[in-house]
């Protein structure tokens, strides 16, 4: 009896993936604070360390933060910034932005520091001699397998980007030269929203896949 899965199981597979996709949130309310499992933490930090990199220099690491001061502290930082932009908008833009939560750093279970270090595997980085950003593009490739098994276990994801990274790199202690890419929220929901927040705020529309889409060059 063959163990090759029947096009019915291959065809359960792919909608299971595709439905991986469209049910990915960046997550900010829905946090429950509960603790995520071990053992799923492991898989979903397997799954980013098993991202394609350039030249295979695997150039993230991952910074767990559960410390309650240490996530105070940063939250305080990035509400702070959250002013900076508000001021460089207008007045309607500034009613809009006034209803979007724009992190979940206390409410969520853990926060993880995803980092890129320019300098491993160099200095022959194979591939990186004509896109100096080939690394950090491998880091964005880490943090979406992160963010996709994240929402395979039922857990939620919020990318918080309001920070500056010096100020990111001296609270978590990377050493001088690496770079925080992102902090990620991370923990079980109460619910994955259906409808992304910036677009269920008035925030800004999805563009239509045609509008994307171009044939042999730009704009054709």
């Amino acid at each position: 009896m063959s163990d090759r899965p029947t096009r019915n199981e291959l065809d359960a597979s792919l909608e299971e993936f595709y439905r991986v996709l469209e049910r990915r949130r960046d997550v900010r309310a829905e946090f429950t604070g509960e603790p995520v499992d071990e053992d799923v933490l492991r898989r979903v930090l397997e799954a980013a360390h098993a991202a394609p990199s350039v030249g295979l220099s695997q150039p993230w690491d991952f910074v767990l933060v559960s410390d309650r001061d240490t996530r105070e502290e940063f939250r305080r930082h990035v509400l702070a910034e959250r002013e900076v932009f508000a001021e460089s908008l207008n007045a309607e833009r500034k009613g809009t932005f006034s209803r979007i939560k724009i992190e979940g750093i206390l409410e969520s279970s853990l926060g993880i520091v995803v980092t890129y270090d320019p300098q491993r595997g160099a200095p022959a980085v194979l591939g990186r001699h004509a896109i100096a950003d080939a690394g950090l593009y491998s880091v964005c490739l880490a943090i979406q397998n992160l963010w996709l098994a994240a929402t395979a276990e039922n857990l939620g994801v919020g990318w918080v980007s309001f920070y500056r990274e010096e100020f990111l790199a001296e609270l978590v202690g990377l050493p001088p030269g690496v770079r925080p890419v992102a902090w990620l929220c991370l923990g079980p929901v109460h619910e994955l929203a259906s409808e992304p927040d910036l677009e269920r705020h008035g925030w800004r529309e999805r563009r239509p896949l045609a509008d994307a889409v171009h044939r042999e060059r730009y704009g054709q």
